[in-house]
C-alpha cells in the first residue's frame, strides 16, 4: 500500500488506528484466546450499529433540515436563529447523538446565516452548537457512545440515570443561553431565506420512525438486540449501509480488547483501582481531556464500581480540549472547510468558552 495512503488513513482515522495499536500492543502480555470474545460488549456495538443506521434513513429525507425550517420560520433575528440553531441541536442530540446532530444542524447554520446574508454570528454558533450537543446527549443512555456503554455494562435505573445527568444538563442549559447573548440581536442586513427540501415519503419516514423505536427499546432491553439490528438491516436501504461511521464500531473492539487485557495483568488492575479510589469524576474528566471521553470510559470502566461518577466525569470531560469529546472534531472540520483563515479564531472562542462549561461543571459536583 502506497505510503502517503497509510499516512492520510493515519491522519484522518487517528482514534481507530491509537486504539488498534493499543489492542496490538497487549496482545504481547495476553495472548489471543476466547476469552477475547468476552471483552466485548456486543449489544452496545448493535445497538450504536441499529441508531446510526436508521438515522442515517433519516438524514437522508432531509427530516432533520425539514423540522429545521419550520422552526426556522419562527425567528426574526440573527439571535433567535442562532438559539434555535443551538437549541435543536442540543436537544436532538438526546436521541441522534451528539456526532449526528452536529453532522446535521453545523452545515445547516453556515448555509442559513450565509444565505440571510450575516455571516458574523457563524463562528460562536458553532461552538455553542458543539458545546450543546456534548451537554444535551448527556442526558440520554443514546445520547453518546458512552452512555450508552455505561447504561449497559453498570446496568443503571433510567430513572436514576436522568437524575444523575440532570443537574450538569440543566446547569449547562441556562449557561448556553447566557452565551447567546453575545449574539447580535439585530442587523440592517439580515434577511432571513430557509432552505428548501424534497417532499416528505410519509410511508419511508413512518418506517423509519418504527424502525428508531424498535433500536432504542433494544437499549432499556424491551427487545433483544439482535433481533432490533437483524430488523433494522434488514428493513433500511442498503445504501445506507456505507453511512454508518464504522471507525467508531472497530475503535470500540480495539478498545474492548486493550482494557480486557490490562483486566487480566493483576499489577496494573490493583495499581488503577487505587489512582481511582475516591477520585473516580476528576480522574475520567481529566482522562477525556487527553484521550477523548469514550476511550477514557473504557478503560477506566474496568478498574472502578462507581458507575454514576464515571457518567459524570466522562460527560462533564466532553468540554475542555477539541479532542475531549470526538464529536467536536466534527463541528471544528465542518467550519475550517467553510473558512480556513478562522482556525485561531475557532480555537480561542472554542476553548474559553468550554473551559467556562468545564468550571460550571466542577462546581456543581462540588456542591452535590
Amino acid at each position: 500500500m502506497n505510503r502517503s495512503v497509510i499516512i492520510a488513513f493515519v491522519k484522518r482515522e487517528s482514534v481507530v488506528t491509537i486504539s488498534s495499536l493499543l489492542a496490538l500492543i497487549s496482545m504481547a502480555f495476553v495472548p489471543p484466546s476466547l476469552k477475547y470474545l468476552h471483552y466485548i460488549d456486543w449489544k452496545v456495538l448493535g445497538c450504536l450499529f441499529s441508531l446510526m443506521l436508521v438515522v442515517a434513513g433519516f438524514r437522508k429525507m432531509h427530516v432533520f433540515t425539514k423540522l429545521s425550517g419550520l422552526l426556522l420560520r419562527l425567528a426574526h433575528t440573527p439571535r433567535q436563529v442562532s438559539a434555535l440553531l443551538v437549541g435543536m441541536t442540543f436537544f436532538m442530540s438526546m436521541g441522534i447523538t451528539n456526532d449526528v446532530a452536529l453532522i446535521t444542524f453545523v452545515p445547516l447554520t453556515i448555509v442559513v446565516f450565509s444565505l440571510c446574508n450575516e455571516p458574523r454570528p457563524i463562528l460562536m454558533t458553532v461552538v455553542l452548537q458543539s458545546v450543546a450537543a456534548n451537554v444535551g446527549s448527556a442526558l440520554t443512555p443514546v445520547g453518546n457512545p458512552q452512555n450508552l456503554f455505561i447504561y449497559s455494562f453498570y446496568d443503571i435505573p433510567l430513572k436514576e440515570f436522568f437524575l444523575t445527568m440532570l443537574p450538569f444538563v440543566g446547569s449547562g442549559l441556562l449557561l448556553l443561553f447566557v452565551l447567546l447573548l453575545l449574539i447580535p440581536s439585530r442587523s440592517k442586513d439580515f434577511h432571513l431565506q430557509v432552505q428548501e427540501t424534497p417532499q416528505l415519503d410519509k410511508r419511508k419516514a413512518v418506517k423509519y420512525l418504527l424502525l428508531f423505536v424498535l433500536s432504542i427499546a433494544a437499549v432499556f432491553d424491551l427487545v433483544p438486540w439482535l433481533v432490533a439490528a437483524a430488523a433494522v438491516v434488514i428493513f433500511s436501504e442498503k445504501i445506507l449501509l456505507k453511512d454508518v461511521d464504522y471507525s467508531l464500531l472497530l475503535t470500540f473492539i480495539g478498545l474492548f480488547v486493550f482494557v480486557g487485557n490490562l483486566g487480566e495483568l493483576d499489577r496494573v488492575k490493583h495499581a488503577l483501582q487505587g489512582l481511582l479510589q475516591g477520585k473516580v469524576f476528576l480522574a475520567s474528566l481529566f482522562a477525556s481531556q487527553i484521550i477523548s471521553n469514550v476511550p477514557a470510559t473504557l478503560l477506566l470502566s474496568q478498574f472502578t464500581e462507581n458507575g454514576k461518577q464515571l457518567l459524570l466525569g466522562v460527560n462533564a470531560g466532553g468540554c475542555g480540549t477539541l479532542i475531549a469529546s470526538m464529536a467536536s472534531v466534527i463541528s471544528f472540520k465542518c467550519y475550517v472547510r467553510y473558512k480556513p483563515s478562522d482556525v485561531g479564531k475557532y480555537l480561542a472562542a472554542f476553548t474559553w468558552v468550554n473551559i467556562l462549561f468545564v468550571l460550571l461543571f466542577i462546581s456543581v459536583w462540588i456542591f452535590l
